[in-house]
């Protein structure tokens, strides 16, 4: 595989990674600052939108919904979802310092099996199908 493509495909799985951390960050802190708690009705859902944090949030979560396409675009489906998986790694990390979150030694150690799963994966070729792809 060409280098270019290499770069291309890690930078993606890169933002893809950091547009879902902190795009779900952001929606869980702005839902947790809301004055009531989401239900039944669905004005309180887009009342909950109209919130800055929940808004870039959503925003974000759409740009690495785009990202994952382009990602998809140029690399297999069983490369991508085990490599992005190490977004629930960040996600652990992201709630712990800006949320404040209690996390347990046992959620740590699935995080470090999570992570070694994914440089496992990783140090695989991005794509096994025998079909030319063209750009």
């Amino acid at each position: 595989m060409d280098q270019p493509r290499t770069a291309r495909t890690y930078l993606l799985v890169l933002l893809f990674i950091g547009l879902r951390g902190f795009g779900n960050l952001l929606l869980a802190f702005g839902t947790k600052h809301l004055p009531a708690v989401l239900g039944v009705h669905p004005a309180a859902y887009l009342q909950a939108m109209l919130d800055p944090a929940v808004a870039a949030g959503i925003a974000m979560l759409i740009f690495a919904l785009f990202t994952r396409m382009a990602l998809l675009s140029v690399a297999d489906l069983s490369f991508v979802l085990p490599v992005t998986a190490v977004g629930y790694v960040l996600a652990e990390v992201l709630g712990k310092v800006f949320l404040h979150e209690e996390v347990t030694a046992i959620r740590w150690l699935a995080a470090f099996l999570i992570f070694a799963g994914v440089a496992v994966v990783g140090s695989t070729p991005q794509n096994t199908t025998k079909e030319a792809r063209t750009e």
